[in-house]
């Protein structure tokens, strides 16, 4: 979905894919059958925004094949779809039965991270319509927090260095321009916008930034005005904004046959009490733990906020809550200030498969409704900022590359 904001910019709404578990071009085309389309018609708009997610394998395939990554774009375009930014943390096997910490390999410090996010831009630039005024990718804030040293974080940089340099390649060959987003999150080498300060400062000349996700953001225990205005200082762009909401609990003890159905055994659900942020270590024992079964074991004191995107338009069963007031304070900066830093906003619940039995979803229709919900949700909260719709471009043609 398209909407316009106080300044004249077009802002880009769409949901990430990775709730889908596909890695190859005909199950993606499936899904934006059986999904995407259908989040529209629910949404009674004639263009919807879609995050692609395009593992490892499909996206070698596409990169190598422009038969393909045209198939791609029309099969987009045909079900009123668009892409403008790819959801490229997960390298692969996102909904393998367990993924907890291989979802931070590849890191920056491996040659296959690169790889794979310039394939990435070279697919984007290509998907992208071309009134777009830049393409986005998110990707993981450069590893998991150990191990790390003076090797890694010296590879990270030269990493960092080259992919500036491929996005600048692809900007002058196609006339497009693919930006890409390090997303902190609890645990990693970047957790909080004072890390990305740290290890991000001025990398890029504008194409690298942060991939601001709220509900880490909230996990972090971080105030949005901060954290935006520390990033501005260290000439950080936000390039996406992932609209995701936390999972919060006042006294876990009173709560914790609440808690316990959350501790699956799919993605890591990191906990963190106050004082975090402000912390030499984030993740110091004293005020964290690298997942909710092991909070639970500990009985870490509370309050806790759990990294557990729970989705945005329903409530989780009291004594627990959502992080929306915190999502709600970010888009007053984000979309309601003077600046308006941020032109691709996405709604990112991957969860969905792994909710509590009585709160999952049983059917395709019962999660495409859910994902409508979700979106119909940002949107009025974009809405209520000053963002009006915009009616549907025309379709474009693609880019030549």
């Amino acid at each position: 979905m398209r909407l316009q904001n106080a300044l004249g910019r077009t802002l880009h709404l769409g949901y990430c894919t990775n709730v889908h578990p596909a890695e190859d071009l005909d199950g993606i085309v499936g899904q934006l059958d059986r999904y995407a389309a259908a989040v529209r018609r629910h949404l009674d708009t004639d263009l919807l925004g879609v995050g692609l997610w395009l593992a490892a394998p499909v996206t070698a395939a596409l990169a190598g094949d422009r038969a393909a990554r045209h198939r791609l774009r029309g099969e987009l375009d045909s079900r009123g779809l668009e892409v403008v930014t790819l959801n490229g943390f997960p390298y692969r096997s996102f909904h393998a039965p367990r993924v907890k910490h291989a979802v931070y390999r590849p890191d920056w410090a491996e040659p296959e991270r690169l790889a794979y996010t310039l394939s990435l831009a070279h697919i984007l630039a290509e998907l992208m319509p071309d009134d777009a005024a830049y393409g986005s990718i998110s990707t993981l804030p450069l590893a998991w927090r150990t191990p790390w040293d003076g090797a890694r974080r010296s590879a990270c940089s030269q990493a960092l260095e080259q992919l500036a340099a491929g996005l600048a390649e692809i900007e002058s060959r196609t006339g497009r321009t693919v930006r890409v987003g390090f997303e902190p999150e609890p645990g990693c080498a970047v957790e909080t916008t004072a890390q990305a300060a740290d290890l991000l400062a001025d990398a890029g000349a504008g194409r690298l930034g942060v991939c601001l996700d709220l509900a880490h953001l909230a996990c972090a225990w971080e105030e949005p005005a901060r954290a935006l205005e520390r990033l501005q200082a260290a000439g950080l762009p936000v390039v996406k904004v992932q609209l995701s909401a936390a999972l919060e609990v006042a006294d876990p003890v009173a709560a914790r046959e609440m808690l316990t159905p959350y501790a699956e055994p799919r993605f890591l659900h990191q906990v963190r009490r106050p004082g975090c942020a402000d912390a030499d270590d984030p993740a110091d024992a004293s005020h964290a733990a690298d997942d909710l079964d092991e909070a639970l074991s500990r009985d870490l004191p509370g309050p806790w906020r759990v990294h557990y995107h729970v989705p945005l338009h329903a409530d989780p069963e009291p004594p627990l809550a959502a992080t929306v007031p915190v999502l709600r304070s970010a888009l007053d900066l984000l979309i309601g200030g003077p600046d308006a830093p941020c032109d691709h906003f996405e709604v990112e619940t991957y969860t969905w498969g792994v909710l509590p039995p009585a709160r999952r979803p049983r059917t395709e229709a019962a999660l495409a409704e859910g994902i409508a919900a979700e979106l119909a949700f940002a949107r009025n909260e974009l809405q209520v900022r000053g963002a009006v719709p915009v009616p549907r471009h025309t379709p474009t043609t693609e880019v030549t590359a």
